[in-house]
């Protein structure tokens, strides 16, 4: 059992929903960034994704974007990335850490020295959006072997004849894109997102997550009620350019989290 798994089994047991945050590594600098993640747990982060910087990333809107040359204009890499998540496990070995990003810089890394890499950086998952499953032998079927969760994408164009195959080796939870585009481009409308949440979840028994267009504690709430947790980043990585302290984004994502919570 991998910490997402424990997690996911801690929080069906209190009969909670999962608030999931979004922190691109290296952003606005390492020392900033490190101090964001460690304080994300107090601030109600079940799980926390770790974005890893990338010169081009498809799925990603301006706000990302931008985070992700922020950091890496300080010289952020996935070596530093690694380093990060080892800091944070310093102070906790049980709050399930998910990299999110692209396959280019693990490739370039080395599959299965990556692997080896991230698990002793107390890395438990991996989202590389730009990995379809017909890529599995890739990455995604080495990572379980590894011990990690490899999360998949669905979304709003995932029809029944394609869902089945999204599913069939994704571990962990399943990311469910509310919406048709990149981060940042629209909001999540729960009326909408329901009926797609309970097709995915009637074809599977892993959480499903949902993630793109949340960004208030209101919309928070309404997207956890219909699914099994929320994932919020552009609107957290907004407070980080726009300069705001670290407290100051922490509040910011307890007040989602307890939206969240609610639901």
């Amino acid at each position: 059992m991998t910490r997402i798994d424990a997690k996911f089994a801690e929080l069906k047991a209190a009969n909670k929903k999962a608030f999931v945050s979004y922190i691109m590594a290296g952003d606005p600098d390492f020392a900033t960034s490190l101090e964001i993640v460690k304080g994300l747990p107090d601030a109600g982060v079940d799980i926390i994704e770790l974005g890893l910087p990338f010169t081009d990333p498809m799925a990603d809107g301006e706000t990302i974007q931008l985070a992700g040359q922020r950091a890496l204009d300080g010289g952020m890499t996935l070596n530093r990335t690694l380093e990060l998540a080892s800091e944070f496990r310093k102070g906790d070995d049980t709050t399930p850490i998910v990299l999110m990003g692209y396959y280019n810089p693990i490739y370039s890394h080395g599959v299965d020295k990556f692997l080896i890499d991230a698990k002793a950086a107390g890395i438990d998952g991996l989202i590389v959006v730009d990995l379809p499953p017909e890529e599995d032998s890739e990455l995604c079927i080495p990572a379980q072997a590894a011990g990690l969760n490899f999360i998949r994408l669905a979304t709003p164009t995932t029809d029944d004849v394609r869902l089945p195959k999204v599913l069939q080796n994704t571990s962990g939870f399943v990311y469910y894109v509310s919406i048709t585009g990149i981060t940042g481009a629209a909001e999540a409308e729960a009326t909408n997102v329901g009926p797609e949440v309970a097709r995915i979840k009637a074809a599977t028994d892993i959480p499903v997550i949902v993630g793109f267009g949340i960004n208030t504690p209101e919309k928070s709430q309404a997207i956890a009620s219909i699914s099994d947790g929320a994932v919020v980043g552009s609107a957290i990585v907004s407070k980080i350019a726009n300069g705001d302290s670290v407290a100051d984004v922490l509040a910011f994502v307890k007040t989602l989290s307890d939206g969240a919570h609610r639901a």
